[in-house]
């Protein structure tokens, strides 16, 4: 595939002459491309002004969009903003989420394919023969991107090389010169992105907490398997109806995987981004009562009625995780089973929308009501 590719490639005309070659031919074996495209001469604001009309609130069509160097821009765009999303739920910083987008541009052309050199599979050509998880992970944007943010941050120094070196230190490819040519691409691709996530790129709609097993504490009915309903739960009957509305619908998200920068629309559906971050959890869950709630948990800590932790509700907010710019987790409460609080939230990357105590939530540092309790 890769020789078939880079035969190809010799036809072609470019000003990097053998490099530029040797990426087309690198991309070929993934992405089965003929073009010649180098990836440079980024307009960036081109970039972001497709950006928005792809990814963007204000209703935009994305037909018709064109960017130099993503000849598919409604499907890849996407695919880049979860990458972003990702890496900023792992806290990593610009620069490695612009390594991420180049490897991704240059290895698959942000496309999650199910074919490619070997057994090289999705957005960035991972090898389930090389460790990097079965074919359907591989196939996920976010365990694959997470995978990805893993292993980079392994590389000693990664931080000082150069975009293309960082890289190669991941993917250890037969063409270790190749991803330099995206950097332009996939720097403006972050920078447009971010500001189009929750909070302008701030990771505090669902940041990360400390790391959790398979099981959450569960009181007197012992531990609670993520994305379960423990034994003896039932939304409260006399809990008014709004709220008995949200819950019941947070709860048909349980078990669907956490992304942030999700907007928890299509939780269960093939894209990342539709699935839920904690405070789009809480938002949509309130949205499909009737009740309006902003998008992040900065906002939301001041919507509502400020409640006493003692004094707790089912549909209360619970905000956890202080941060300098306040709380960055919120939870919502959905009752309670053999005298233990319960909430529901989406926790943090690779972890599923599940139920858990109060107690397992840590310092609960703000309560929020959303409907007046009679």
């Amino acid at each position: 595939m890769r020789a078939l590719a880079a035969a190809i490639g010799l036809v072609c005309l470019s000003p990097l002459l053998l490099a530029a070659t040797a990426a087309v031919a690198a991309a070929g074996s993934a992405g089965r491309s003929t073009t010649c495209n180098t990836g440079f001469g980024t307009d960036a604001a081109a970039v972001a002004k497709a950006v928005e009309a792809i990814l963007g609130s204000n209703g935009s069509s994305s037909q018709d969009v064109r960017v130099e160097g993503l000849e598919l821009p409604a499907e890849q765009i996407p695919h880049a903003k979860t990458i972003v999303a990702t890496g900023i739920s792992l806290h990593v910083p610009e620069r490695g989420q612009v390594v991420a987008l180049a490897t991704a541009i240059q290895e698959s052309r942000l496309r999650n394919l199910d074919y490619g050199d070997r057994d090289s599979l999705g957005l960035f050509q991972q090898r389930p023969s090389q460790g990097w998880g079965t074919p359907a992970q591989i196939r996920d944007p976010v365990y694959a991107s997470t995978e990805f943010y893993n292993a980079l941050l392994k590389v000693p120094g990664w931080e000082s090389l150069t975009v293309t070196q960082a890289a190669q230190k991941v993917q250890l490819s037969g063409f270790p010169n190749a991803y330099a040519q995206w950097e332009p691409l996939a720097r403006a691709l972050q920078q447009a992105i971010v500001k189009v996530l929750p909070g302008g790129g701030n990771p505090a709609p669902g940041g990360q907490p400390p790391a959790a097993g398979g099981c959450t504490g569960g009181g007197d009915f012992g531990p609670i398997p993520e994305g379960t309903v423990p034994e003896g739960y039932e939304i409260p009957k006399d809990a008014p109806a709004k709220v008995q509305s949200a819950i019941r619908w947070s709860m048909g998200q349980l078990g669907t995987m956490y992304q942030w920068g999700g907007t928890c629309l299509a939780s269960h559906g093939p894209d990342p981004m539709g699935r839920c971050d904690c405070s789009s959890l809480t938002q949509q869950s309130y949205n499909a009562a009737g009740i309006t709630l902003t998008r992040t948990t900065y906002t939301q800590v001041n919507e509502g009625s400020s409640m006493p932790v003692s004094g707790i509700k089912p549909g209360d907010l619970l905000f956890t995780r202080p941060g300098p710019n306040g709380p960055e987790h919120v939870a919502m409460a959905i009752g309670s089973a053999k005298g233990t609080v319960l909430a529901i939230e989406a926790p943090r990357t690779g972890k599923p929308v599940r139920i858990v105590t109060q107690a397992s939530l840590g310092d609960i540092i703000a309560v929020r009501r959303m409907v007046p309790v009679p």
